[in-house]
């Protein structure tokens, strides 16, 4: 299994390090993968200029899956947007047809003190958010800024969707219902957005082929609302970009700490990059505090989804489990009671739970 390392900006390198001990780990018990290292975001501009440097991509293409860190920092912010390290994440997830983005977020037991909701709100959530990828407002054209009759500043984006792009993204959204307890909810603007009038439409066509599972819609203001009210009615979520982008965030926060949120991004062949759900957090980095949970999960959801090794993936999965058993706390899901560590103590904590 060859596997691309991008490791990126900030925290990303401290991160990533981590979950390519728990994989050096179960190499030593056979697993047989190869890893190859490349620059990306700042990264990539620093050494290349560019945050996607051709070689990069180049070993992104060659490989049967990608690890990502994280991207982005302050020293980036006025470079103009092509060279943006945020450019990188999104220019990959193009290049390599990145449009499924899966989300898992589930409390573990351990954790329930560490969410901002009352334990008797979040016990037990374990919801899949799936997300479209690569169409929305993110990549819409026409798009830009000029000046309006009056001379006033305007910023402009267009919000397109096709019907394959829906159609593909719905199936993947009733295959993982499936998979779990056969409930989907899809999630639009239908009321106001022509984008998401077509979207629900055809999402309702394509359940016709998957009766077995609850099909629901909701509109995206009022799911940002159920998230934090009864984040147990949802099972498996399925929106576009923009929305999922927001909602994803938010279901993280039920979790305890988005620290705890991995995520895969799969193409029609279940390639997939893998990353945490979170950010470079250039103020941490460096200073072995990050917590690297999320991004050791993202390695056992790519053995699951890319490699179709449950067994490794449920092995990580325990490892986690056992640690957060045993009181091993970062910073951001530290309680009283419990036994705080950094980042690289962590990993070996995961390790010897192996």
């Amino acid at each position: 299994m060859k596997l691309a390392v991008l490791a990126g900006d900030g925290i990303g390198p401290e991160i990533v390090g981590q979950a390519l001990k728990v994989l050096r780990a179960l190499a030593q018990d056979g697993l047989k993968i190869e890893l190859e290292e490349a620059p990306f975001g700042g990264a990539g501009f620093d050494a290349h200029g560019d945050p996607l440097p051709e070689a990069t991509l180049k070993l992104a293409r060659a490989a049967d899956a990608v690890l990502c860190g994280a991207v982005g920092g302050p020293k980036y912010d006025a470079l103009p947007r092509a060279q943006r390290p945020e450019q990188g994440i999104l220019r990959i997830r193009k290049e390599l047809g990145l449009f499924a983005n899966l989300r898992p977020a589930v409390l573990y037991p351990e954790l329930v003190g560490a969410s901002t909701l009352k334990p008797e709100i979040v016990s037990g959530l374990d919801l899949m958010i799936v997300r479209e990828l690569t169409g929305d407002i993110y990549f819409g054209e026409p798009r830009g800024r000029r000046q309006n009759a009056s001379g006033a500043r305007e910023g402009f984006d267009t919000m397109l969707y096709s019907e394959p792009e829906i159609r593909r993204i719905a199936e993947i959204g009733f295959q993982a219902a499936m998979k779990r307890r056969k409930k989907l909810c899809s999630v639009d603007k239908e009321n106001v957005l022509e984008t998401s009038r077509l979207w629900r439409e055809v999402v309702n066509e394509v359940g016709k082929n998957h009766r077995e599972v609850e099909l629901s819609h909701m509109y995206v203001d009022n799911a940002a609302m159920q998230l934090v009210r009864n984040p147990r009615q949802f099972d498996v979520i399925v929106t576009g970009n923009m929305f999922g982008d927001i909602l994803s965030d938010e279901a993280s926060m039920l979790t305890g700490s988005i620290g705890m949120l991995p995520s895969a991004s799969l193409d029609a062949r279940s390639k997939g990059l893998y990353e945490p759900s979170h950010g470079s957090a250039p103020d941490i980095a460096g200073k072995n505090l990050a917590n690297p949970l999320a991004t050791i999960l993202s390695t056992a959801m790519m053995l699951r989804y890319t490699f179709s090794k449950d067994e490794w993936a449920y092995r990580i999965e325990a490892a986690v489990k056992d640690v957060l058993a045993q009181g091993y706390r970062t910073a951001d899901i530290h309680e009283a009671g419990s036994r705080k560590v950094g980042t690289s103590e962590m990993g070996d904590a995961v390790v010897a739970a192996l």
